[in-house]
């Protein structure tokens, strides 16, 4: 186990335990080189002297690196570090779909079919590179925080192997196909049968087949039938139903071809629910002795000979099974003939072989068992196992460096706001104008890519900055509280003066307006003005009691609230107090006490959680930046030098053209830009010497690339200045 500030590889900062599988733990760690968190993944102790098992666990995984999908947890990096055998994959926010079934009982239709897609296109990716997952289930599927549908652990099920048997596979052989059950060769179709599983499990709540052991539950995958997921969901359309039937078949040949076919029938079921376009392939009849697929026989063409004795041993088990359930009742003579002829050969050979076959059948009944057991937990024991989760956390949206990233939304966000965002997903921004919006004034008011869209990484995000709207509309602030109105106003960039004034009697002895809400506006709702402009508002104080009213209680309430109560009071005073035991904004308590009369015109206060920040915070982090000007004007006065020389190696991603090296420095509340390399090939590493601004100890170092005749950002450095000497 790996302890906290741990450092693998030089480059990955071990941050806390966020998982734990049959083979491996998992980790939340911070790429220093990327600067961003990942999860790492690091075999556990006892396998890493099984060099089989290490073989394959680096071929698998750096197959698996290959793949950049939307639908899938990218592997970032994999390799060791004496000894310590690791994976880097993406970091997701999220929960697994188990989690998700657990939560909800089962799932709507539409939901379902839509994570039956999401999931069925990130297999067809990894089967188009030729990569089997192996290890398809409910556990290694995430649903992040944004509704995003992932897979992980491509690749991970095939490097397990018979001597790295866990103990933690019940999560899995709910979902095994029965070629992986009985130990034969599992291709694509494999994952068809376990994403059926999963979809079925999605609609009813439930796994198809169950039992106490895995050996029970294995046989059932091999032997009997699913219920049918309608007589659990009654509702369930019949499309639907005849495409988990279809992906389940035990004969690998009846199931779909390929992933699109099953992505092109799930959408299909969407518009149609109860269509009958679901095709499944008919029994043939005249084939019952088949007794093994095309696929089998291929695979088994391929391994060494052995002698006839044993191939007839190896293939009786498949004998007795496709006995056991490819029969269908039937009634008709033909069917019945043929029957009493198989049960006539079976006599006649039974009365031959009596004895032998009694000491073959108990032989193979315990080797089949034996098989099943060796195999499924060998080829199903991944590196996640039944109980791990490897999305936790922090969201990342880049699905890999040189892959497709999603546009954030940027609209309504300032500029500072914007970089930050699309930095972590590295792509670069341009300010290409201002146009009159809606949106506050300085804010960013359109983006030329829409959010959402998946773009490759380094595109540059053009965007418009609101100049404000040329023309304002009042809104009608009917039922609004004073607070609401006054916020809204503001928001729109005007200038707002708030009075407060008694109202007419309704008639039944209450006020035409409750204290606190809006009494009019000036200008009127709908009212045309320009921003920046003055607008009056207007509050009800309620019914004119003269020095009597009644204070009402508001400890307990959102200061929002309390202010709206108290509206009848001209003069509040709002104390803020830190308390860690009450929410920041609740009140604590009230100066004057509730239920007794006092004159509203006099001045009333509230005391205000701030939580656990003390009171003036703000102002104390004003104050502090005031002093760190005053600094940097002081070492600027006497002519002081601050430098940066560190060292910067090659950018991820750079393709070798010019760049362009820009520090950016906050310096008395203003950023300080300044280019270093413009336009210049440097040779990396880089040997930084930067000055920056005196008295600035710190500052970040944008890295462009021109591309196309654009400069496109590759990332961003922190940078450390000292003063020289």
């Amino acid at each position: 186990m790996l302890k906290t500030g741990m450092i693998i590889a030089e480059r990955y900062e071990i941050l806390g335990k966020i998982g734990t599988g049959g083979m491996a733990d998992v980790y939340k760690a911070k790429d220093h080189k990327l600067n961003r968190f990942v999860a790492v993944k690091v075999l556990k102790q006892e396998f890493r002297e099984d060099t089989t098992f290490i073989r394959k666990f680096r071929s698998e995984a750096q197959a698996a690196a290959g793949l950049t999908h939307p639908n899938i947890v990218n592997v970032f990096d994999v390799g060791d570090d004496d000894g310590v055998y690791y994976i880097v994959m993406e970091l997701i926010e999220g929960i697994t779909l188990k989690e998700y079934i657990a939560k909800k009982g089962k799932l709507s239709i539409k939901e379902a079919t839509s994570i039956a897609i999401q999931v069925s296109m990130g297999l067809e990716a990894a089967h188009n590179h030729g990569i089997v997952h192996r290890d398809v289930k409910p556990q290694n599927i995430i649903i992040s925080t944004d509704g995003k549908v992932k897979v992980t652990d491509f690749g991970i099920a095939r490097a397990a192997s018979s001597n790295t048997i866990s103990s933690n596979v019940m999560g899995s052989v709910h979902y095994s196909s029965p070629e992986q059950v009985r130990g034969g060769y599992s291709d694509e179709k494999s994952d068809i049968y376990s994403l059926g599983i999963t979809l079925y499990e999605m609609v009813t709540g439930r796994v198809p087949f169950d039992g106490d052991t895995t050996v029970a539950i294995a046989i059932k995958h091999l032997q009997e039938e699913m219920v049918p997921p309608s007589v659990y969901t009654p509702d369930l359309p019949y499309s639907l139903e005849q495409i988990i039937f279809k992906c389940t078949q035990k004969s690998v040949g009846r199931r779909y071809e390929k992933m699109e076919d099953v992505i092109s029938d799930l959408k299909h079921s969407l518009i149609d629910p109860q269509g009958d376009f679901v095709k499944l392939s008919d029994v043939d009849n005249d084939a019952k002795t088949v007794i093994i697929s095309d696929e089998e026989l291929g695979e088994i063409k391929h391994t060494p000979k052995v002698r006839g004795s044993q191939r007839r041993t190896d293939a009786a088990p498949l004998e007795e099974e496709v006995y056991d359930t490819d029969y269908d009742d039937g009634d008709d003579e033909e069917y019945e003939h043929r029957r009493s002829l198989e049960r006539r050969k079976q006599k006649n050979r039974k009365r031959r072989t009596v004895s032998r076959a009694v000491t073959i059948a108990a032989f193979l009944a315990g080797a089949v068992i034996l098989i099943a057991v060796i195999f499924f937990l060998g080829r199903s024991a991944g590196l996640l196992g039944g109980n791990e989760d490897t999305a936790v956390q922090e969201p990342q949206t880049e699905t890999e460096n040189s892959g497709l990233v999603e546009v954030p939304n940027l609209v309504g966000r300032t500029e500072d706001e914007a970089k930050e965002l699309v930095e972590q997903v590295n792509l670069g921004t341009q300010m290409i104008g201002e146009e009159p919006s809606d949106q506050e004034k300085g804010k960013i008011s359109s983006q030329d890519i829409p959010a959402g869209t998946m773009v490759e990484a380094y595109t540059t995000l053009k965007y418009y900055i609101s100049a404000g709207a040329d023309d304002l509309v009042i809104p009608d602030f009917s039922n609004s509280t004073a607070i609401e109105a006054q916020r809204t106003l503001e928001d729109m960039g005007l200038t707002v003066t708030v009075q407060k004034e008694y109202c007419e009697d309704d008639g039944s002895g209450n006020p035409e307006i409750s204290p606190g809400y809006v009494l009019a506006v000036s200008p009127d709702s709908g009212s045309t003005v320009s921003s920046g402009d003055s607008v009056t508002l207007t509050v009800s104080r309620g019914l004119d009691f003269a020095d009597g009213a009644q204070v009402p209680s508001v400890v307990g309430m959102t200061e929002d609230d309390a202010l709206t109560v108290l509206g009848k009071w001209i003069d509040i005073e709002v104390i803020e107090e830190q308390n860690p035991d009450i929410p920041a904004g609740e009140v604590i308590s009230q100066s004057v006490e509730a239920g007794s009369y006092a004159d509203p015109d006099e001045p009333i206060s509230i005391t205000v959680s701030s939580g656990d920040q003390a009171p003036g915070a703000a102002e104390e982090e004003t104050a502090q930046d005031v002093n760190d000007t005053e600094l940097q004007n002081t070492a600027a006065a006497n002519g002081e030098v601050w430098k940066c020389t560190q060292s910067l190696n090659t950018p991820q991603g750079y393709q070798g053209g010019p760049l362009r090296l820009e520090l950016v420095q906050e310096a008395g509340g203003e950023t300080e830009s300044t280019n270093i390399v413009d336009g210049q090939v440097p040779e990396f590493p880089y040997q930084l010497d930067i000055t920056g601004v005196p008295g600035v100890s710190e500052g970040t170092l944008y890295v462009y690339e021109l591309i196309d005749g654009n400069y496109q950002q590759l990332g961003s450095y922190p940078l450390t200045f000292e003063k020289a000497e």
